[in-house]
């Protein structure tokens, strides 16, 4: 009897931390990048050194799943877009619409960050490192281009979604989307404003999905 409590509670611990995490329903794969650069190269009229200035950040992908009516709650907090060694870091944001973003300068000099995009257009004016802008609502999904009206040479994008369903690639290519409902939807590959690579998918119960965006894609399920 001993013996089979103990294997009933060894069983049911096993369950309760294991069966989590089978029950995970998930995406993994890659997205084939170009590697290049988002922005030119700073000009020289700005009288920066090359040590001030980080390179500029690389493209990568936004990888999202569309499920009709998926929702969650904005992040409490706003998601930050940092102007630091003279570029926007991160390059690349995805956030769900509702989310508050803030524009904080850690450069020793003025930037001002600006957008046209028919999604979100702003300007907040030039503000220095010890006067962050307030925060900014994206209420609205589609493709935020960020420019600095100082530094010509600055680029960053905000994409934002209307799902909660999506990850951002990191310099491999290499994405993974985990908690996501079964069922099938259409899985995309965002990468500029010409380019999204669309896949229909189907998230089994507990299992991996692979898709690989490529020049030619596959899907497999472990």
């Amino acid at each position: 009897m001993m013996c089979l409590t103990r294997c009933s509670f060894a069983a049911l611990a096993l369950f309760s931390c294991g069966g989590v995490l089978h029950a995970q329903s998930g995406i993994e794969g890659t997205v084939v990048l170009t590697g290049r650069p988002m922005g030119p190269p700073p000009a020289s009229h700005y009288g920066l050194n090359a040590g001030q200035v980080a390179a500029s950040p690389k493209q990568l992908a936004v990888v999202y799943l569309e499920v009709p009516g998926a929702k969650k709650s904005p992040p409490a907090k706003p998601l930050l877009m940092v102007q630091s060694g003279y570029q926007f870091a991160p390059g690349v944001l995805a956030v769900q619409t509702g989310t508050q973003v803030v524009f904080p300068n850690n450069d020793s000099d003025y930037h001002n960050v600006f957008s046209f995009s028919k999604t979100k257009r702003f300007d907040l004016g030039r503000f220095r490192k010890d006067e962050t802008p307030p925060a900014l609502t994206f209420d609205k999904a589609g493709v935020v281009r960020l420019y600095c009206e100082i530094h010509q040479h600055m680029r960053g994008v905000i994409l934002v979604l209307d799902t909660p369903h999506f990850a951002i690639t990191d310099a491999d290519g290499r994405y993974r989307l985990s908690g996501l409902p079964a069922g099938t939807w259409q899985l995309k590959a965002w990468l500029d404003e010409k380019t999204t690579i669309m896949q229909d998918v189907t998230v089994t119960p507990g299992k991996t999905l692979r898709v690989d965006f490529a020049g030619v894609r596959t899907a497999s399920t472990r």
